[in-house]
C-alpha cells in the first residue's frame, strides 16, 4: 500500500501524550491540510478555533464529560459548522431575503467533519495523535457563550493533537467491521439478526455469552447513559438555534 493509505490504516485514536511540543510549523502544516478539503460549491462552510488558553482547555474538559487528557492536549481545535460569513455577505451584496435553513446546516456539518479529518490525516503523517471530541455537542448554550459564537457557527466537533506516548503508539487499534458487512451494491441489504449477529462476531471477536455481555456493557456506556441525554437535548437546541 502506499504511504497515504498506510497512514490511514495505522491511525487511531491517541489520548496521552508526551511532553513533546507540536511546533508552529507542523500546526500550520495540520491547518492548511484543513483548508484543502473537498467543500460544497467552494464555500468552506465551517472555521477552526485553535484553542490556546489553558483555562479554556480546563474548561473544555470539564464540560466534556470530565476527560482531563484535552486539557494537557498540546493542540486543540474546535470545528465549527459555519454558515456565518455567507450571511452576512449576501446581506450586504443581494436585496432578496436570507434565510438559512436546515439544508444548510448539513451542508456545513458535511464540510466542517472534512475538513476536520484532513487535519487528523496530516497530523498521522507528521507523527502526531489525535482524538475526536464529540462530547462538544453537549452544553451547547453554555459553549456558544464560552466561544462567542454568532447563530450560524455552531461546534461540531473538537479534535485533540499530540505526540503519541510510546505506550499509545504499541496500543492495537480496535478492529474495524469486515468490508463485506460495510459495503452494499446498488441499495441497502438488510441483514437478518443472525447476519448482524456474526458482522459483530467478527469485529468483536466474541460470541454466545461473552458478546451478549459485551453489547450490553457498551450499550450502557453509549447509549443509555446521560451524556447521550444531554447531547440530544444539545442537538434539538442547535438545530432550533439555527433555523430560528
Amino acid at each position: 500500500m502506499n504511504e497515504t493509505i498506510k497512514q490511514l490504516w495505522e491511525r487511531k485514536s491517541v489520548r496521552e501524550y508526551t511532553n513533546q511540543p507540536i511546533t508552529n510549523e507542523e500546526k500550520e502544516m495540520i491547518l492548511q491540510a484543513a483548508l484543502q478539503a473537498p467543500t460544497a460549491g467552494n464555500m468552506a462552510l465551517y472555521s477552526i478555533i485553535d484553542i490556546q488558553d489553558q483555562k479554556l482547555k480546563d474548561e473544555l474538559a470539564i464540560r466534556c464529560d470530565h476527560q482531563p487528557f484535552i486539557a494537557k492536549a498540546p493542540l486543540v481545535l474546535i470545528f465549527l459548522a459555519d454558515y456565518q460569513k455567507w450571511f452576512d455577505i449576501f446581506q450586504h451584496y443581494t436585496s432578496e431575503e436570507v434565510k438559512i435553513e436546515e439544508s444548510d446546516l448539513l451542508l456545513a456539518c458535511e464540510d466542517c467533519m472534512i475538513a476536520a479529518q484532513n487535519a487528523v490525516v496530516a497530523a498521522q503523517s507528521l507523527g502526531i495523535g489525535s482524538c475526536y471530541i464529540g462530547d462538544i455537542l453537549e452544553n451547547f448554550e453554555a459553549n456558544q457563550e464560552l466561544l462567542h459564537l454568532p447563530q450560524y457557527a455552531i461546534p461540531l466537533c473538537m479534535v485533540v493533537f499530540g505526540k503519541p506516548t510510546p505506550s499509545q503508539i504499541n496500543r492495537k487499534k480496535p478492529t474495524r467491521f469486515a468490508l463485506e458487512d460495510m459495503v452494499s451494491v446498488d441499495c441497502y441489504r438488510e441483514k437478518t439478526t443472525e447476519e448482524t449477529i456474526q458482522m459483530f462476531e467478527k469485529q468483536t471477536g466474541k460470541s454466545g455469552e461473552d458478546l451478549e455481555k459485551y453489547i450490553r456493557a457498551f450499550a450502557k456506556r453509549k447509549f443509555y447513559a446521560l451524556f447521550r441525554e444531554e447531547m440530544n437535548r444539545s442537538s434539538r437546541a442547535i438545530i432550533q438555534h439555527w433555523i430560528k
